[in-house]
């Protein structure tokens, strides 16, 4: 398949004919190919999964790891010509399971959890933060394994992001999204 244009809006029927090994994104109908993340992300991403599993386990929400794909329609888009935001999250915990169907969930999510990377730090923290405001998505977390911190934004009354609650690998994570759930940080960076 030859690289998708910038010069023209991608939609979901476009990237559901993209190749399964191949990782794209597609935000405001351009795509955006994924790197393949290093061992530590995956150590981040498996451990944190993990603990948000575990406390999940029985209850009406569900956490994904990626690849899983996040489709986030704008107003009237249909499915196949959603181009507001293909995404896959590091994690995403849902707690509507009818919007569960065909690659991933359609609608917005409880939780997203994204693990910065050289190439994604851009679009992690300005493109998809604004995407995922925008949508309401109540509970945002960069993670920076680099700095070897978390910063999580929470949806405010007025339907934006407040200053971040930043914290250390020396730190425990209070989930507001999820009451009852405390993340520890000491156990999840390497």
């Amino acid at each position: 398949m030859p690289l998708p244009s910038k010069e023209r809006k991608y939609t979901y029927s476009d990237y559901i004919t993209w190749p399964e090994d191949e990782r794209w994104e597609i935000i405001n109908g351009v795509p955006y190919m994924q790197a393949a993340p290093t061992w530590q992300h995956q150590a981040i991403s498996v451990e944190l999964t993990s603990q948000f599993n575990a406390y999940l386990k029985g209850k009406s929400c569900r956490v994904f790891a990626a690849p899983f794909d996040l489709c986030i329609p704008d107003y009237n888009e249909g499915d196949e010509e959603i181009s507001n935001i293909i995404a896959q999250p590091d994690i995403v915990v849902i707690c509507d399971e009818s919007k569960l169907r065909k690659t991933g969930f359609f609608g917005v999510p409880t939780l997203i959890i994204e693990i910065t990377s050289p190439s994604t730090t851009r679009i992690d923290k300005v493109l998809k933060f604004n995407k995922y405001e925008k949508a309401g998505v109540g509970e945002y977390w960069i993670v920076e394994p680099d700095g070897k911190f978390v910063s999580v934004f929470t949806l405010q009354e007025n339907k934006r992001y407040g200053r971040p609650e930043t914290y250390t690998d020396e730190d425990k994570i209070i989930v507001s999204a999820l009451p009852g759930l405390t993340i520890d940080l000491s156990t999840v960076f390497v």
